[in-house]
């Protein structure tokens, strides 16, 4: 029987960074972690920076792991991270400055500035983009009024992804999925909105060629190769956001409308449709949607919400306070909490870069005249059942956009093994809901370099090998009848205390 070919996913999130080997058989792909290792950035007068040589570091030591492992089965290589962070260089390749953390509060209070300088209606015309204060947009700005001398001495911008594969093959480009999460790509050209630059007086010469996902980026460069004991293998742009490769492998068995929707549950919650070409109506501007790039050419209609990241935000909450919990622990605690109690929008700003986690959300629902949250199977319900409430509204504002009823919910990620949500979301929504696979962004990564290599034809084919290989892991969770009514409720009041304005 012939060795696998293998297929290495550099898969980086906002907690930790791991190295996948997708194990490719010509039918199947089994996943096979590497290496994981920490990654959360660095405080340093005040402000947040991301420690990349830490990961560089670490990348270089999953290589050498792999080349031990695998040797020349080893195919290619791929990155995906999150969005909207930075790294600028000049024309050596230095880093002008330490990149910094989207949670940095340099970029507080500027989009109500920039929508007193350009109207709404413009900057969502020139990019389809959800207004988020994180977008790489006002992370420019910020930077701009810091030192306007930044901008005009580099020379490129790399997202993060876009500066590992620099690092592992030289390569300067920005992959589409990832550009898309700036605010600065147009939705129609697929092009650079050098305008938008422009008129807010900041230059665009640093704005590097736009690639689409599964385009070959070059092979390791020779030092890299030989430190890591790997052969020049080719390095592969995935959907480099890892919610582009996360909806990538959806193991939806549906085509053609968009009949169905995915929740890809980590520190975020990213609730959307795949739709092939962005949509710009002005309901998808006032319910602030956005239109990210996705592979073959697709965009990924959705709504960025919190997500796992209050759940994160509340166990290191309580450790601190000395009640260690495992998240298993915590779910267990809110499923035998008081239903309905109290509810917050998991939206609100203020949940953005929490300093004393515990007694925010209690303010909140303090605000609301509501019961306050004390135990904490009260604080994790409180939570679980906001954000079931808070996907119920957006699957709503989905079939308004596109005219089409959502037949099922696929929920992908770290978050899918939340039995608990997993059940309050399909009996909020009254959808089935089908859990799993945990790893799919790892397998959209690998699995759009098995297809750019030539072992798979198609995005659905990609999709129905994440389905026959990971089948036995995934979890299908049906509306209960009984729970209709209560949820019919909640979601009245929800809506009544917290959906005037979305954010």
């Amino acid at each position: 029987m012939n060795s696998p070919l293998t297929f290495l996913g550099v898969d980086i999130g906002a907690e930790s960074g791991r190295l996948m080997a997708g194990l490719w058989d010509g039918s199947k792909i089994t996943l096979l972690e590497q290496h994981r290792f920490p990654n959360s950035p660095v405080a340093i007068h005040q402000s947040l920076r991301w420690d990349l040589l830490h990961l560089w570091k670490n990348i270089q030591d999953s290589l050498s792991l792999a080349a031990r492992h695998f040797g020349s089965q080893v195919r290619s290589i791929g990155v995906d991270t999150w969005g909207v962070d930075y790294v600028l260089m000049d024309a050596r390749g230095e880093w002008l400055g330490i990149p910094h953390a989207y949670r940095d509060v340099r970029t507080r209070g500027l989009v109500e500035e920039v929508l007193s300088i350009l109207p709404r209606e413009t900057i969502f015309a020139e990019s389809g983009t959800q207004f988020l204060e994180i977008n790489t947009l006002y992370q420019l700005l910020a930077a701009h009024r810091a030192d306007p001398a930044l901008l005009e001495n580099a020379r490129r911008l790399l997202m993060i992804p876009d500066w590992i594969h620099w690092a592992l093959c030289g390569s300067t480009c920005s992959e589409f999925s990832n550009a898309t999460t700036t605010q600065l790509v147009h939705p129609k050209t697929r092009s650079w909105s050098t305008s938008l630059l422009d008129r807010l007086g900041m230059p665009s010469h640093f704005l590097p060629p736009i690639v689409l996902p599964g385009s070959p980026l070059g092979t390791l460069l020779p030092e890299v190769a030989h430190a890591s004991g790997l052969a020049q293998i080719p390095v592969i742009a995935p959907g480099t956001h890892d919610t582009a490769s996360a909806v990538a492998a959806v193991p939806t068995k549906l085509t053609g409308s968009p009949r169905w929707a995915y929740i890809s549950s980590g520190t975020w919650s990213l609730i959307g449709t795949e739709v092939p070409e962005a949509i710009l109506t002005r309901p998808v501007q006032d319910t602030n949607f956005t239109n990210e790039g996705g592979v073959d050419g697709t965009y990924r209609l959705l709504r960025n919400s919190m997500g796992m990241w209050l759940i994160q935000q509340l166990r290191k909450a309580l450790a601190q306070n000395g009640h260690a919990y495992d998240y298993a622990e915590l779910v267990q605690l809110a499923a035998h909490a008081d239903p309905f109690r109290s509810l917050i929008d998991p939206d609100d700003p203020r949940l953005l870069r929490p300093t004393d986690f515990i007694p925010l959300l209690q303010s909140l629902c303090r605000e609301t005249q509501q019961p306050i949250p004390e135990s904490p199977g009260a604080l994790v319900r409180c939570i679980l059942e906001s954000l079931a409430l808070r996907y119920r509204q957006v699957i709503g504002w989905i079939e308004s956009i596109t005219g089409t009823p959502i037949e099922v919910i696929h929920i992908v990620g770290g978050g899918s093994r939340n039995t608990l949500l997993n059940q309050f979301t399909a009996d909020a929504t009254g959808r089935p809901v089908i859990a799993g696979p945990v790893e799919a962004t790892a397998l959209g990564n690998v699995l759009v370099q098995g297809r750019a290599c030539g072992e798979i034809d198609s995005l659905q084919d990609l999709r129905q090998v994440v389905s026959d290989s990971f089948h036995h892991e995934m979890r299908e969770f049906l509306p209960c009848t009984s729970q209709r009514s209560p949820w019919d409720s909640a979601a009245q009041v929800w809506s009544a205390r917290f959906c005037a304005t979305p954010h």
